[in-house]
C-alpha cells in the first residue's frame, strides 16, 4: 500500500532520520529486508527531498564529486570517528537533507581565488551542525566510502515498493533521465503513467551499456550465436548528441566534455542527421562509433544491433569501429588478433538480436581481452572508513626500480582496494602495522617487504606517480608469501604493459 502524500509544504526531512535509515539498512543481511527499510523510509518522504535522498543513501551527494577530499572534511572531521571540535557537537539533530543538499551545492559551485577558504568553510559550518553520527556518515559520502549495501539496485527496487510501480518502469526511467532520484521524484508525483512517458532526450546523456566478460571468443560465441565482433579500443567512452549544428560529447560518467572534443564535435556536425546521439570511442583526438542510439526523431534502443548497425554505417561511415560478422570462432579469433596487434585492448563480440540496454551490463555483450598480472610490493596503506573502517585498505603498491637511483628501491605505480575480502583485510592489516615506517594523515607507510599479485588490463603514462606510469584497473588476486621484494616486477615490467592513453587529462 502506498503512503499518504505529505503535504506539498512539509518541512525538509532530518538528515539524522536518512542517517538511521543507512545504518539499519547496513544492519540488514537479506536483501529483502534491506529493500523494506529503504521503502518505509522512501515513502514519508516529501518529494523535495526524494533525489537528495536517494543520492546520499547510494553513496553520492546529487551534484556527484564536488571535489570534497579528506583534506578539506579534516578540518572538521578526522575521518576515524572523532568529530572536531567535540565540544561544538549539537545535542539534538538540526541538520536537514535539505540543508546538506544545499552545502554541497555551494561547494561545487564556488571556484577561482580564494574558493578554497569558502569550501573549508561552508563545509565546517556543515560539520558543526551535525551529531556525531551524522558528522561520520557525511564524512563517508562527501569521500565516496559509505558502504552500506543499498545501491542503486537496492535502492531502485525500494523506490518501487515505496511508490506501488513496476521495478522495470522504475530502472528504464531512471536511465534515461540518467538519475534515480528524479526518476523516484517521478514515481511519488505521478506514477507508472509518469515513468512510462520518459523517453530518449537528445543533450540529456544517458548511461552507456556494458559488456560483461568472457574468457575466449569461443565461449563467448556460445552464449552469443550469430554476433557482430568489434575491436574494442583503449580510448575514452564518449556519448554524441547532435540536434542541427548543436553537438555535445559527454564520457561515460555523463561528464560534458564539449569544449574539449573538437574533432569530434566537428566530425558529428558534418554528418547528415537532425537528431542523432551515438556511442563510441575517442582515440587521440579522433571519435570512433560501434553504436546509435536515436537517429532524426526515432528512439532505437528497442531495435536490434543487427538493425542499428546498418543504420549506424550508413550514417558515419569510415568513422564505425572495425567489426566482423560471424559464429565462427576461428574467424572471431582472428580479429581479435588484428586489434591486438593493432595496439588495441580487445573485442567485443555481440549478439545480433540485443537491444540497447542502458545502464546495464547487458549479457548479449561479451569483452574478451588478455588480463595481466604483475607482483609488486606493498608501500603502505589507507585506513577504510565506511565498512571498511578500521581496516587498512587502499594500497599503495610499487615496482622494483633498477634504474633512476633517485626514485629509490621501490616506486609506487597506483592504488587499489578491489579484490580484497574481510578475511585479507585484517590479515593485511595485521602485516602492514606490524611493518610500520611512519604515518601521514590516513595513510600507514610500511617497509617494503610484503609481495601482493594484481591483475589489471594494461598500465598507461601518468604524472601521478613519480615513475611516470600507472596501472589500470588493478585488483587484488592473492599475497605471494612465497615471494621476496627482489623477487618483485620491476618498473619495466610495468612499461611493457602500457598503452597510450588518449586525451587522458579528460574525465571518465
Amino acid at each position: 500500500m502506498v503512503a499518504s502524500t505529505p503535504p506539498a509544504t512539509a518541512p525538509s526531512t532530518l538528515l539524522t532520520t536518512l542517517v538511521r535509515t543507512s545504518r539499519e539498512t547496513a544492519a540488514a543481511s537479506a536483501r529483502n529486508d534491506k529493500v523494506a527499510t529503504l521503502a518505509g523510509f522512501l515513502a514519508s518522504l516529501p518529494a523535495a527531498d526524494i533525489p537528495t535522498a536517494v543520492a546520499l543513501l547510494s553513496g553520492v551527494p546529487r551534484q556527484g564529486r564536488v571535489g570534497i577530499g579528506w583534506a578539506t572534511v579534516a578540518a572538521s572531521f578526522d575521518g576515524f570517528g572523532a568529530a572536531a571540535p567535540p565540544t561544538s557537537r549539537p545535542e539534538e539533530p538540526i541538520l536537514t537533507l535539505a540543508d546538506v543538499d544545499r552545502a554541497v551545492t555551494t561547494v561545487g559551485q564556488t571556484h577561482g581565488p580564494g574558493s578554497d577558504a569558502v569550501r573549508k568553510a561552508v563545509v565546517g559550518d556543515l560539520f558543526a551542525a551535525a551529531t556525531d553520527l551524522e558528522a561520520e556518515f557525511l564524512a563517508a559520502v562527501l569521500v565516496g566510502g559509505l558502504r552500506q549495501g543499498a545501491l542503486a539496485g537496492v535502492i531502485a527496487s525500494a523506490v518501487a515498493k515505496a511508490y506501488g510501480v513496476k521495478l522495470r518502469s522504475v530502472r528504464r526511467a531512471a536511465m534515461l533521465l540518467g538519475d534515480l532520484g528524479l526518476a523516484a521524484r517521478l514515481a511519488r508525483s505521478e506514477g507508472e503513467a509518469g515513468l512510462g512517458a520518459v523517453g530518449l532526450e537528445v543533450g540529456r546523456a544517458v548511461e552507456p551499456m556494458l559488456a560483461s566478460t568472457a574468457s575466449d571468443v569461443e565461449h563467448a560465441l556460445t552464449e552469443t550465436g550469430m554476433a557482430s565482433v568489434e575491436w574494442k579500443l583503449d580510448g575514452i567512452r564518449i556519448q554524441v548528441h547532435k540536434r542541427g549544428q548543436q553537438v555535445n560529447v559527454f564520457t561515460r560518467n555523463l561528464n560534458d566534455i564539449t569544449d574539449r572534443t573538437g574533432a569530434v564535435v566537428e566530425a558529428v556536425r558534418a554528418m547528415e542527421a537532425d537528431t542523432l546521439v551515438l556511442d563510441g570511442e575517442v582515440l587521440g583526438s579522433q571519435p570512433h562509433f560501434f553504436d546509435i542510439m536515436l537517429l532524426d526523431g526515432v528512439d532505437l534502443l528497442d531495435q536490434p544491433l543487427e538493425q542499428r548497425a546498418a543504420l549506424l554505417r550508413h550514417t558515419v561511415g569510415s568513422l564505425h569501429i572495425p567489426a566482423v560478422v560471424t559464429d565462427d570462432p576461428v574467424r572471431a579469433q582472428a580479429h581479435l588478433e588484428s586489434a591486438l596487434a593493432a595496439g588495441h585492448e580487445g573485442v567485443v563480440v555481440k549478439a545480433l538480436d540485443t537491444t540497447y540496454e542502458a545502464g546495464k551490463r547487458g549479457k548479449g555483450w561479451k569483452k574478451v581481452k588478455p588480463v595481466h598480472t604483475l607482483d609488486l610490493v606493498v608501500l603502505g596503506a589507507e585506513w577504510g572508513h565506511g565498512r571498511r573502517k578500521g581496516w587498512l585498505s587502499n594500497l599503495h603498491l610499487g615496482a622494483r626500480n633498477t634504474g633512476d637511483a633517485e626514485l629509490g628501491d621501490f616506486v609506487m605505480v597506483g592504488k587499489t582496494f578491489k579484490g580484497l575480502t574481510d578475511e585479507v583485510l585484517t590479515w593485511q592489516t595485521q602485516q602492514i602495522l606490524a611493518r610500520e615506517t611512519r604515518r601521514q594523515g590516513i595513510t600507514v607507510f610500511a617497509r617494503p617487504e610484503l609481495v601482493v599479485e594484481i591483475a589489471l588490463d594494461s598500465s598507461h603514462t601518468s604524472t601521478r606517480y613519480p615513475g611516470g606510469l600507472a596501472l589500470r584497473f588493478a585488483r587484488v588476486r592473492r599475497y605471494r608469501d612465497d615471494k621476496g621484494p627482489v623477487e618483485a616486477d620491476t618498473l619495466d615490467a610495468v612499461r611493457a604493459l602500457m598503452v597510450t592513453l588518449p586525451v587522458h587529462d579528460l574525465p571518465q
